[in-house]
């Protein structure tokens, strides 16, 4: 991707996308984004630019002379959908890159977000807040603590302006403040944080909701830091428990035989009534490192675990299968059956076995 040189037009300034000081650069295929240096835009391109590009040149041009109210109305109303759009695609990209450890990429993301989400809903909008968040865990991954601090406070200012604030958007708040806490060395602060991260969520979702295991593994995570390894290893387990029930739900779903239709005619084709279970980007990134982590904890226990082994071992099978990385799915279901080999619980092992099947089955 080439960048042309700016030649500023009397009184007009350029700001760059990701500091908004005076630009120079121009990004040549939209032509509707500008850039201070090329390390500002090849930030950009990587973290979320290459995703949008086409898509700001509409949004970012002048509106259009219509001579109705009607007309106006209607395309302002499908430029703030697109732009709601915009808002839902540059959060996942972020919170995906967070996941995979790409702190300083998800910020470009993550900075996209809020600028959709203040010129659809305004400056003190509850739902700026997810953007906040999302720009505090970033700098807590890169260590540029204060700046976290402020992202949070004003996550925290906006939430307690909001009647009747969602339990899900508080659960987010105090995970990410557990964070925080937990990057500055103080434990039991993090722990009262995350507890009520999963109070939270909890309400919002259920205790055993994928959503919710994200506060156990990171309370799992600092009791591990202060080497109080019998209690991370019991919430590990249940983060694992959570995902591996989850997982299964979708597996099943994907390998169960089709139902035949009965009668003749449209009208005799049965419906399923349940819709099939899925991730987004994010939800997938998030599986992925969290259950290695889990896996690589249990690989260097002091006292190896069988079960607990061929347990995190399955779900990752199940989580590659989903994924559609077969060859992963098959190496993790090998290491579960080998684990479970001593397993007492025979039906665990026989579901592993199945599945290695189903898998042995797909090329």
């Amino acid at each position: 991707m080439t960048l042309n040189p700016l030649a500023f037009p009397k009184g007009v300034k350029y700001l760059c996308e990701l500091c908004q000081k005076p630009a120079y650069m121009q990004c040549t295929q939209c032509r509707v984004t500008y850039y201070c240096c090329v390390e500002h835009q090849r930030a950009d391109w990587i973290g979320i630019h290459e995703k949008i590009c086409q898509t700001l040149m509409s949004l970012r041009k002048p509106q259009p002379f219509l001579p109705s109210h009607e007309e106006r109305k209607k395309w302002a109303d499908a430029i703030a959908e697109e732009k709601r759009h915009m808002i839902d695609l540059t959060r996942t990209t972020s919170r995906k890159l967070l996941f995979e450890g790409k702190h300083e990429q998800s910020v470009p993301a993550a900075m996209q977000s809020l600028r959709f989400a203040i010129e659809v809903y305004g400056l003190t909008s509850i739902e700026l807040v997810p953007s906040y968040l999302i720009l505090g865990e970033s700098c807590i991954g890169l260590g540029k603590l204060s700046q976290a601090d402020e992202y949070l406070a004003q996550a925290n200012w906006t939430i307690l302006k909001t009647p009747n604030s969602s339990k899900a958007i508080q659960s987010k708040l105090h995970r990410n403040l557990g964070l925080l806490n937990a990057a500055k060395g103080d434990f039991p602060e993090a722990l009262r944080q995350l507890a009520d991260d999963i109070y939270n969520a909890s309400e919002e979702y259920g205790t055993d909701d994928i959503r919710t295991s994200g506060g156990y593994f990171h309370m799992a995570n600092v009791f591990f830091r202060q080497g109080k390894r019998d209690i991370a290893d019991s919430l590990y387990n249940q983060v694992t428990d959570i995902w591996h029930t989850y997982l299964d739900r979708i597996v099943k779903c994907r390998t169960q035989t089709p139902p035949t239709p009965r009668g003749v005619g449209p009208g005799a084709v049965e419906k399923l009534e349940d819709k099939e279970e899925g991730l987004d980007e994010a939800q997938e990134a998030e599986a992925v490192q969290v259950l290695n982590s889990i896996y690589d904890m249990q690989e260097h226990q002091p006292i190896y675990q069988p079960l607990g082994m061929a347990k995190v071992c399955y779900t990752l099978a199940m989580l590659y299968f989903v994924l559609h990385d077969i060859k992963k799915a098959k190496e993790f279901g090998r290491k579960a059956v080998v684990a479970s080999d001593n397993s007492a619980d025979d039906n665990f092992s026989r579901n592993i076995v199945e599945f290695m099947k189903i898998c042995e089955r797909i090329r």
